[in-house]
């Protein structure tokens, strides 16, 4: 269970603004779910300071690895990890609404929504600047590796995107070894921290 740190008490609005960031973050989580890493950053390190960058990576880590929505899981742990279980109801909530009502929304009119190409184009340039924003994350945390100048965190990246990229091994498959690398070399050295 991760640590629970209480970001509640020590701001006055904390669920309210909880809840209205996290369902902005869920309502322009388009393009899957490594689009919640630049939005939880921006929102949750940069903009409030309640996570850092490592934090954020480890709740992504973790709600990629757990069963079901990406974007669903980081909020149950987001929440838990600032308030406990009436934040992780707070975060759960506001996360699920966005796609609730904009499903619900769509399946009214779901043949004209379909068929509309100006619906086809917005949702194709959402696609793009959410590509982006992926692009965005993955060099600044290049960049953050390359200025610490550890050799075998920067191996890991250049083998991972070397063997996924060129030679087309599952992701899934890369991330468990990953995962087995990190445990078996980083474990209590200078490059877990």
């Amino acid at each position: 269970m991760p640590q629970q740190i209480t970001v509640a008490s020590s701001c006055p609005h904390f669920y309210r603004k909880l809840f209205q960031s996290t369902f902005l973050i869920s309502a322009f989580t388009v393009g899957g779910g490594f689009v919640i890493i630049p939005l939880l950053r921006a929102k949750y390190v940069e903009e409030y300071g309640w996570l850092t960058d490592k934090d954020t990576l480890n709740l992504v880590s973790i709600a990629q690895s757990m069963p079901g929505v990406v974007a669903v899981n980081a909020s149950i742990i987001l929440g838990y990890r600032m308030a406990g279980l009436r934040g992780t109801l707070t975060a759960l909530a506001a996360t699920i609404l966005p796609p609730l009502i904009t499903l619900s929304i769509i399946s009214c009119a779901y043949d004209w929504f379909a068929s509309n190409p100006y619906v086809r184009y917005a949702l194709k340039g959402m696609q793009c600047g959410a590509t982006a924003l992926i692009v965005n994350v993955a060099i600044d945390l290049l960049q953050k590796q390359l200025r610490k100048k550890l050799l075998f965190p920067l191996a890991i990246i250049a083998a991972t995107f070397t063997a996924n990229f060129i030679f087309g091994i599952n992701l899934m498959l890369l991330i468990l070894i990953d995962g087995i690398l990190g445990l078996l070399f980083l474990r209590g050295s200078q490059y877990g921290k």
